[in-house]
């Protein structure tokens, strides 16, 4: 596909910048290799003004006027997500208790002709991401609520330490706030198989400044992120205007759905699909989370 045959990608990404005009070109080639050194260097690769600049306003816009939909559930939680009563030895992060106050507008409520929408759902644009993270295919989840959301993050307001579910997230800033929100992070604290306590209890109790990263994101960056072994937050929200980031969520197979328990905790509601997908989730890992 090219973009001629997806006039969305022509219409609201800068191809002077990022030229998705010609898959596997010369152009595409050096943005996507560019990518793969930032993700296996840093952990993460910002792909900046991904979109046209003058349609920022227009995305800030839209996601502005779906933000009050969000789901608002001041809560305790660790960085984890797992059971805060969940019995664990005394020295152990996963007994660090964080308060989360960031919000999440689900997928049914984001209008399908809103430019994050669009774009969540473009072949070509999934067609990109997946040469960046060097896999055949990604497929958008099958979960009605989880796979695109927008991050509301309110003034006073913070998304704790904690880790994705996914090897790979990619999300784009949509509205910045006027002081704090920023985005930190600790790359590959973790592995696939060994948790590494020390390091992840350090970070949490503020004695783990060497581990943390920080990056300036600003609306219309596309950032691609390898969350599920590296800790990261975004910090608290300060001033009177509100953080938002779309999160486009994908998997390395099709069918995807969230648990019930996760579900519930993020958007304060089940639909049949979690509830008929329950006990069938595959794990990648054996991590505690």
């Amino acid at each position: 596909m090219s973009a001629s045959e997806s006039p969305l990608i022509e219409r609201v990404v800068d191809t002077t910048r990022y030229p998705l005009a010609e898959p596997d070109g010369p152009g595409w080639t050096e943005v996507v290799a560019r990518a793969r050194r930032d993700l296996a260097e840093h952990g993460c690769s910002v792909l900046p003004d991904f979109i046209r600049p003058a349609l920022q306003e227009e995305l800030r816009r839209e996601c502005a006027e779906i933000a009050p939909e969000a789901h608002y559930d001041v809560e305790v939680v660790n960085a984890y997500n797992i059971d805060t009563s969940t019995e664990l030895p005394p020295e152990h992060p996963g007994r660090k208790t964080l308060e989360r106050g960031n919000a999440f507008v689900a997928r049914d409520q984001i209008p399908a002709e809103a430019i994050i929408h669009r774009l969540y759902a473009d072949p070509l644009f999934q067609r990109f991401l997946a040469d960046c993270v060097q896999l055949p295919r990604i497929h958008p989840l099958a979960d009605p609520l989880a796979g695109l959301t927008l991050n509301v993050v309110n003034p006073g307001m913070a998304h704790p330490w904690h880790f994705d579910t996914n090897e790979f997230a990619v999300s784009m800033l949509t509205q910045e706030p006027e002081s704090g929100g920023g985005f930190e992070y600790c790359q590959d604290i973790r592995s696939g198989d060994e948790e590494n306590f020390d390091d992840v209890r350090a970070v949490l109790d503020g004695d783990g400044e060497h581990l943390v990263r920080r990056l300036t994101l600003r609306p219309g960056d596309l950032q691609l992120f390898k969350g599920r072994y590296s800790l990261h937050r975004v910090t608290e929200v300060g001033g009177s205007t509100a953080r938002y980031s779309a999160i486009f969520a994908y998997s390395e197979r099709p069918g995807v759905i969230g648990s019930v328990s996760r579900t519930k905790q993020i958007f304060g509601r089940v639909l049949p699909e979690h509830v008929a997908a329950e006990g069938n989730a595959v794990r990648g890992d054996a991590l505690l989370d």
